[in-house]
């Protein structure tokens, strides 16, 4: 049975600081670690413009979560948002609740992928170990979110604290090493690289919509969400610019991208030598596990509320003694245990950026129809639309020109998405009405 929401209100534990933990959380996860390599291929020496890029949309978009949460209360978040702006197009709230769990899931994959490779690295151990690592930090952070929103939450403030005070030390002992040689000329791969490249590692900033997700469980929700979402974007906008800047400058772009996903320890190797390579190891290992632990906490959440409105069967709505949704849990982190085997990096980053580009296209159009109840700026709306929407012009021109079948890939995962949703809801709008007759 799903829980009372004015009982979640009146038990609301989750502060300030635990929100700004999840949303730093959620966004300094597998992305700097991960992604850092495919930002500097696309964007080459403007590869730290490319996440002043991301920051901008970020913050543009955050302006329409911020005042749709406050203004509809519900864990539900994207999908409340596109259902009461879309009222007679059942379907499309249906498609970006599915759409965005998917990108959740995705997202789960990556962390823990990123996790078990400089978990691996760390500990010397074989290429098998990985796998068995990965799926080890899901299942702990599946059984700590089954404990409650204040154990979890306790958790991320100490995670992320940590995580942020060891990519800062990176960043200060990192530039008396930077090489003029390595940055410069800034725009070598053209001046609309940074854009491109801030459209493909958008996924690296998806997780202040994580906040949204918890604010029935948010005290003070009308001082605490826009301080979370704006503070959080703040904070992890300084800090990837910052490593992005400092391991350009160590190791040149040919050297970031030949790492891969390794960028940023073989990054820390020049000004650090080894004790540099352990910190970033031990900052990853950090990162994503805070990262797979926010995200299941907001992706568990939303889906729940996507199970109270029927939009995927109900037993996902149900809760435990501590008033987590447990099946949603346990169900979102087995999909990700089976996601971080299968696919590639590029086509899992590349998959949840557009997904969460589009959302939060989608969000900022639900905005702009429901600004009577929302009190936004039409101006800073459509401003927001209009950067999302070239973004990911730019980002599928660029899939179309060099990486074609990660573009049919994608393709065949959102239309996949759009029949599972529409088959799911006729057949649950048939069974209503066969039980109302």
């Amino acid at each position: 049975m799903a829980a009372d929401p004015s009982s979640r209100e009146s038990r609301a534990r989750l502060g300030l600081p635990e929100l700004l933990a999840m949303g730093v959380g959620g966004m300094i996860g597998g992305g700097i670690f991960s992604i850092l390599g495919l930002a500097v291929a696309a964007a080459g020496n403007a590869a730290p413009l490319a996440f002043v890029v991301g920051a901008v949309v970020a913050s543009l978009a955050g302006y329409s979560y911020v005042r749709l949460a406050l203004a509809y209360h519900s864990d539900g978040a994207s999908f409340t948002y596109l259902e009461r702006a879309f009222p007679n197009s059942p379907n499309v709230a249906g498609i970006g609740g599915w759409t965005v769990i998917v990108g959740y899931v995705g997202t789960l994959s990556l962390y823990a992928f990123t996790f078990g490779a400089y978990a691996t690295h760390l500990l010397g151990g074989p290429e098998a170990m990985r796998p068995l690592l990965s799926a080890g930090v899901l299942l702990f952070f599946m059984l700590l979110n089954l404990r409650g929103a204040s154990v979890s939450g306790r958790t991320e403030d100490i995670i992320v604290g940590t995580k942020i005070i060891l990519l800062a030390l990176f960043v200060v002992a990192a530039i008396p090493f930077v090489r003029r040689e390595n940055v410069e000329p800034v725009f070598d791969k053209g001046l609309a690289s940074p854009v491109v490249a801030g459209a493909l590692v958008f996924v690296a900033f998806e997780g202040f919509q994580l906040i949204t997700n918890a604010v029935l469980e948010t005290r003070d929700p009308a001082r605490n969400i826009p301080r979370g979402i704006y503070g959080s974007i703040v904070t992890t906008s300084l800090i990837y610019i910052g490593v992005a800047f400092v391991a350009l400058g160590n190791l040149g772009a040919e050297g970031l991208v030949k790492a891969e996903e390794y960028a940023l320890a073989a990054a820390a190797r020049p000004a650090l030598g080894r004790a540099g390579t352990l910190l970033v190891d031990v900052a990853a290992m950090l990162a994503t596990a805070s990262a797979i632990n926010a995200t299941v906490f907001g992706a568990s959440r939303m889906l729940a509320e996507m199970a109270t409105s029927r939009r995927v069967p109900a037993a996902f709505s149900h809760r435990n003694r501590t008033d987590v949704p447990w099946l949603a849990v346990v169900t979102i982190t087995a999909l990700a245990l089976g996601f971080t085997v299968m696919g590639s990096l590029e086509v899992i980053a590349t998959f949840s950026s557009l997904v969460f580009l589009l959302v939060s296209m989608a969000v900022a159009v639900s905005n702009g129809r429901l600004r009577a109840r929302t009190h936004a700026s039409p101006t800073v709306v459509w401003l927001s639309v209009a950067l999302m929407g070239a973004a990911v012009a730019l980002l599928v021109r660029h899939l179309a020109r060099n990486e074609p079948a990660t573009l049919g890939v994608i393709a065949g995962l959102f239309a996949a998405i759009s029949i599972a949703e529409v088959v799911f809801f006729e057949r649950t709008t048939a069974t209503t009405e066969r039980g109302g007759s």
